[in-house]
């Protein structure tokens, strides 16, 4: 690590001030905090009541320090989450060519950085890699002897990629007519899992507004894998009352890493090992689904 340049953070925040202080200090305790550029943006308000929260938020981030450089970017208006991610995340690989990018509700282990460098550094010439997880969910066959696993579907939680992938991305999924009468390219797709295609789909008609469904288009149509944890590098806080849509889950919950390992072993790409594949995309599937929304509507009346 020592003759390694250290992937810079982009850090998206928007107006839940404490969700954004326990990101923080914990990217603040990463081993290799004080080594690494930190940039962060601060999506603009909605309405008064966000503008009030959203500046709480920016006067902690103004006093925020442990890292070995701080850039923060204040938005006067509201992009939404998808359009901040999207600009700034090619904002900063203008000037650098790999990333490490979280949002305001992911706390870290100790060693997340130290993996998202090491598997960036790693499978940067392997060309069937999209992009690192540093989260993974709870499977039935993880940890296993490996430090790591491959899958068809990209994180959002907590991720790095390299310019020259991210570049590539086509936002406007411009192919889109053309994909929704491919039943294979649709099969193709559902290898993620089967509620894919449906959000890809809500994203063109404009029922959502998500930068992680195009990346996860994107990675399927050209047939390219992320690397993940065995161990998750993250967990997520999100799932608080104010996270309407998350209100319930329990599907997404992992165990932090607390082994605190700070070297890992890669090997490149060669298979996916089904087993893992199968457990992953059973996470997503319409049985586990029905049973989220089943735990969302029994929470309400607990």
């Amino acid at each position: 690590m020592k003759n390694q340049q250290l992937a810079p953070i982009c850090l998206f925040t928007y107006n839940r001030i404490s969700e954004t202080i326990k990101t923080i200090e914990a990217l603040q305790n990463n081993f290799l905090a004080k080594q690494s550029h930190l940039y962060i943006y601060s999506d603009g308000g909605k309405d008064d009541e966000d503008f009030e929260k959203i500046s709480k938020v920016r006067d902690y981030l103004h006093s925020v320090s442990g890292f070995k450089s701080i850039n923060i970017f204040e938005s006067l208006n509201n992009k939404g989450l998808a359009n901040s991610v999207i600009a700034g995340v090619s904002k900063v690989l203008e000037n650098h060519d790999k990333i490490i990018v979280l949002e305001d509700d992911l706390v870290s282990s100790p060693n997340f950085l130290n993996f998202l460098n090491q598997s960036l550094e790693f499978y940067e010439k392997d060309n069937n890699i999209f992009s690192i997880s540093g989260y993974t969910l709870n499977l039935p066959s993880l940890p296993g002897k490996k430090d790591y696993y491959f899958g068809y579907r990209a994180s959002s939680w907590g991720w790095g990629i390299w310019s020259d992938r991210w570049n590539e991305i086509d936002w406007n999924v411009s192919d889109y007519d053309n994909f929704k009468n491919n039943k294979e390219a649709i099969k193709k797709f559902k290898r993620g899992s089967s509620d894919l295609p449906r959000m890809l789909k809500n994203q063109i008609t404009g029922k959502i507004d998500s930068w992680a469904i195009r990346f996860c288009y994107h990675q399927s149509k050209n047939n390219i894998f992320t690397v993940f944890p065995t161990k998750s590098k993250l967990i997520s806080i999100g799932f608080s009352e104010a996270a309407t849509n998350t209100i319930g889950t329990k599907r997404f919950n992992t165990p932090l890493d607390e082994e605190l390992k700070i070297e890992f072993e890669f090997q490149n790409f060669e298979n996916i090992d089904k087993n893992i594949i199968n457990e992953f995309a059973s996470k997503f599937s319409i049985k586990s689904r029905i049973q989220n929304q089943l735990n969302k509507f029994f929470k309400k009346f607990n």
